[in-house]
C-alpha cells in the first residue's frame, strides 16, 4: 500500500483552517493530526504553510460525450479539470444521443470507468415524455434528474406543464434545474433581430437571455418544488431578483437550494465588447449589479453551491456570426484559480470557497466519502498556493477545444497538486495519472 505524508500544510476544511499533517494510505486519509512521523515507508511532501483542501466537486459539466469528439471528450476534460484542482465532475445529458434513458446512463459510466482523470457521475435526462425512466431511477444510478426549463438541444427542452408537474411530483431524487423561459427569449430574440439586422452581436446577449426569462422560469421550478416538497437544485443563477427565491441558511436544512457558477462571479455585460462571443453562454452573464448581488447571496448562503458549467466548443464554432454561434466556455482549469484571486481579493473568505465548492456538493447530492478532509475519506485533495499566479497563455491550456475565455488573465493563486484516490494526479506541471478516476457513489 502507497503511503504519502502530506506535512506542514495549511489544513482548510469544515469551515476552520489549522496548520498539521495528512496522512494518504492506498486511496484513503488516514490520519489528520498536528504533527505526524514520517517513516521509511511513505513518501513525505512538504506543504511549506500552503492551503491543502478537498478537490473540488463540480457539479456541472458537458464533457460532450458521446456525439462531439471535436469539442471535448471525457479523457481530455477530465485531465484539465484535475489540472485545475478538481476530482469529481458531474457530466450533463444533452449529448448526441441524449443521456435520457436509465441505459444511457449505465453506458456513460461504462465509457468513462477505466479512462478520466477524474471522479465522475452522470444525471438523467428529463424530456417531455421520459417520466417512466425518471420514476423508475434508483438514488445511486444517476447523481439527479436534469430538466431544461429553457432552450436545449434535442428533444431535452421540457415545456409542458403537466410533464414539470409529474417531474416535480415523482422523481426519486434531486432535480437540477436550467431556468430560462423560452417564449420571452424569442420574443427578445425577435425584437432584437428587428433592430440590429446583420449588426446584432453578443453585446445584446444579457437582454435576450434576459432577467425576466430567468425570474420567470426560477420562480415556477422553485414553485413546484414547494407545492410537491421535491428536492430541488437551481443551476447557474445569474441575477440579483432571483436571490429573493433562496432561503438564507445552512444547505443541511434545505429542500431547495442554489448555485452560482465561476464565470458569473468573474465577469461582467462590460466584457462582451472585449471577448464577445467568447463568453456566450446560457444564462447570460449579465450587469455588474447582478454579479455583485450573487456574491453578496454566497457570503449570506442563499446560494449554496459554486460549479463551472464547462460547456466547450471550438474556437471556429466560436468565431461565427452571434446568432450561429454556439453557447458555452471551457471552465474547468481556471475554476480554482479564479476563486482564489477572489479569496485574494478580499470578499470570499477561503473557508467559504472550500465550503461551495468541496462540502455544499457532497451534501447537496449526498456524495459518499468525499468533500472532506477526513480520516477514513477518499483522499482526493488539492494543494494551492495563494501567494503565486497562474497566468493563462495558449501553451497551458489543456482542454481539447484548446482555448479559454481567460487567456492572458493572470490569477492570485496556483494548483501545486492534485491527488485523486490517493494518487498525485497532478504534480504543478503535469497531469501524470489520467485514469485514476472512479464512479461516485451517493446516499439520499
Amino acid at each position: 500500500m502507497t503511503k504519502t505524508l502530506i506535512t506542514n500544510a495549511l489544513l482548510v476544511n469544515e469551515g476552520g483552517t489549522q496548520e498539521g499533517d495528512l496522512l494518504i494510505e492506498g486511496d484513503r486519509i488516514s490520519k489528520i493530526a498536528s504533527s505526524i512521523t514520517a517513516d521509511d515507508s511513505m513518501t513525505v511532501v512538504d506543504a511549506a504553510g500552503r492551503v491543502l483542501m478537498p478537490g473540488m466537486i463540480d457539479d456541472q459539466v458537458h464533457f460532450r460525450e458521446p456525439g462531439a469528439p471535436h469539442k471535448a471528450n471525457m479523457r481530455s476534460e477530465s485531465i484539465a479539470a484535475v489540472a485545475g484542482g478538481t476530482t469529481s465532475f458531474m457530466d450533463m445529458p444533452n449529448t448526441n444521443p441524449t443521456t435520457t434513458t436509465r441505459q444511457a446512463v449505465a453506458d456513460k459510466y461504462d465509457r468513462a470507468a477505466g479512462r478520466v482523470a477524474a471522479n465522475f457521475a452522470f444525471y438523467l435526462g428529463a424530456t417531455n415524455d421520459n417520466i417512466d425512466e425518471i420514476r423508475a431511477l434508483k438514488i445511486d444510478e444517476a447523481c439527479g434528474v436534469k430538466v431544461f426549463m429553457g432552450a436545449s438541444t434535442g428533444n431535452m427542452l421540457v415545456d409542458r406543464a403537466e410533464t414539470l408537474d409529474a417531474i416535480f411530483r415523482d422523481a426519486p431524487g434531486l432535480i437540477a434545474t436550467h431556468c430560462e423561459d423560452t417564449p420571452t427569449i424569442l420574443a427578445n430574440e425577435a425584437e432584437a433581430a428587428e433592430r440590429y439586422g446583420e449588426t446584432l452581436t453578443a453585446q445584446a446577449h444579457p437582454k435576450i437571455r434576459s432577467a425576466e426569462a430567468c425570474w420567470l422560469s426560477s420562480s415556477m421550478a422553485v414553485g413546484l418544488a414547494k407545492e410537491h416538497g421535491a428536492r430541488l437544485h437551481v443551476l447557474h443563477l445569474t441575477t440579483a431578483r432571483e436571490m429573493e427565491l433562496f432561503d438564507a441558511g445552512p444547505i443541511e436544512s434545505k429542500r431547495i437550494t442554489a448555485e452560482a457558477c465561476v464565470h458569473h462571479l468573474w465577469f461582467s455585460e462590460q466584457d462582451y465588447e472585449r471577448l464577445g462571443n467568447l463568453i456566450k453562454c446560457n444564462p447570460a452573464i449579465k450587469s455588474t449589479t447582478d454579479r455583485a448581488a450573487l456574491r453578496q447571496a454566497l457570503l449570506e448562503d442563499r446560494l449554496d453551491v459554486i460549479a463551472t458549467d464547462h460547456a466547450p466548443h471550438t474556437a471556429e464554432e466560436k468565431a461565427r456570426p452571434y446568432v450561429d454561434a454556439p453557447a458555452g466556455l471551457p471552465l474547468v482549469q481556471t475554476s480554482l484559480v479564479s476563486l482564489l484571486d477572489h479569496v485574494n481579493d478580499g470578499w470570499l473568505p477561503l473557508t467559504t470557497l472550500v465550503h461551495k465548492v468541496c462540502h455544499a456538493p457532497a451534501l447537496c447530492y449526498g456524495v459518499q466519502e468525499r468533500g472532506y478532509l477526513r480520516e477514513g475519506y477518499y483522499a482526493d485533495l488539492t494543494l494551492a498556493n495563494l501567494d503565486a499566479t497562474t497566468t493563462v497563455t495558449p501553451e497551458s491550456i489543456l482542454y481539447h477545444c484548446g482555448w479559454s475565455p481567460y487567456e492572458g488573465t493572470t490569477f492570485r493563486g496556483r494548483i501545486d497538486s492534485t491527488w485523486v484516490n490517493g494518487q498525485l494526479a497532478f504534480d504543478g506541471q503535469q497531469v501524470i495519472v489520467t485514469d485514476g478516476g472512479q464512479r461516485l457513489r451517493f446516499a439520499a
